[in-house]
Formats: structure tokens, sequence, C-alpha cells
């Protein structure tokens, strides 16, 4: 293990057995036995301490689905399924850590600044799985709306994390079906539907019948 990861674990290990921060850099660098200056060649501080995690923990998780042999079976919706799943069920085992860590970021409006890493690999996934959707016909290119389908998915993403944080099922069931649903029903709004049938219906009324239509 490189010292990087080995500062990750270690910080992680105080937090889950302090209940806070390290009082100081000084102190956990010490307690680690390497010099201040040491630390901040691996890390600015502590809180990118906790946002290399997060992005850690995504880029693992993405790695393993994709390295299923299956992997190149799956449709848009079922690698999206797979991909919330995994994550979740990865994160099983750091609940106490991504409890301590997103209430320590505090509630805002964006994303929280520890996630930021996360979002970014995350979004980078939705837009490759999109973009095959879209190729293979099994989604809607719909002019600027299709680019904001990764917006979307990220938005479910943030709703299951939280309702994991606040899951208190067995086995945390409650949030496996909150999974299914949502992703089912956000995959649903990305495929042709009825809405699009008409939109077309009304641009082929414009081009032969001489009707003038309002886009």
């Amino acid at each position: 293990m490189d010292i990087k990861n080995t500062l990750q674990d270690a910080y992680i290990h105080h937090v889950l057995n302090h209940g806070e921060q390290p009082k100081s850099v000084y102190l956990f660098a010490k307690e680690n036995g390497m010099a201040e200056e040491e630390f901040y060649n691996y890390f600015g501080s502590f809180e990118s301490i906790e946002h290399q995690t997060w992005k850690d923990f995504m880029s693992h998780t993405i790695a393993e689905v994709k390295n299923q042999e299956i992997w190149a079976q799956y449709t848009s919706r079922e690698k999206a399924l797979s991909l919330f799943y995994s994550f979740i069920q990865f994160m099983k085992s750091k609940r106490s850590f991504a409890t301590f860590s997103l209430k320590q970021a505090g509630r805002t409006l964006g994303t929280r600044p520890v996630l930021k890493g996360l979002k970014t690999e995350f979004e980078n996934f939705g837009t490759e799985i999109i973009r095959e959707g879209i190729e293979s016909g099994e989604l809607m290119d719909r002019p600027f709306f299709a680019n904001r389908y990764k917006d979307a998915l990220w938005a479910q993403f943030g709703f299951i994390l939280n309702f994991w944080l606040n899951d208190t099922s067995a086995g945390f069931d409650k949030t496996d079906e909150a999974i299914e649903r949502g992703v089912n029903v956000t995959y649903n709004f990305f495929q042709r539907s009825p809405v699009d049938e008409l939109f077309d219906y009304g641009k082929f009324l414009a081009k032969n019948s001489g009707i003038k239509m309002p886009f």
C-alpha cells in the first residue's frame, strides 16, 4: 500500500474512532510517522483526503462493474442499475465513514465539495453509457435535452445516496427498491414516448400539409 492510501486509511480510522477530524495536520502526521510538510506532498487538507476517498470509491466501483464478463451485453439501463446496486453494496462496509463525511460537509444547494471528484467520475460514466444507449436506439436523442440526461442520472444518484444513509430497513432492502424504481423511471423518460410521436407527427404535418406548427 502506498503512502497516499495509508494516509486515507489512517484518516478514516481516526474519524471513526474519535467521531471528529484530527486536531491538526501536525498531530495527524506525527501519529503516522511523518513530518507535517511530508503530509502536504499528498494532501492539502483533511477535506482533500475525503474528496479523494469518495472519488476512489466511485472509480473502484466503476472498474468492478466494467470487469463483469456480461458487461458488454448489458443495455444502458442495465449498466446504470449495475453501478447503482454495486456502489451501495460496496459502501455498506463504509457506511459509518459516509455518514460522518456527509454530515461534516453539511447541506448545500449544489454538490457537496467532498463529492465533486466522485461526481466527475460518475458523470463520465453516465455520459458513456447514455451515448451507447442513443447509438443503439435504446434512448431517444432529443435536441437540447439529450445532453442533460447525465444530469438527471446524477440527480437520481444523489437521491439514492441520501435515501440509503437514512434507510433503516434490514439489509437496506428499501434502498434496493428505490434504486430499481428510480433508475427505471429515469430511463423511461430517456426513451421514446407518446410525446415524441406527437412531436414527430406535428413536424410531418408542417412539412407536408402546409399547416404551420408552433415548433
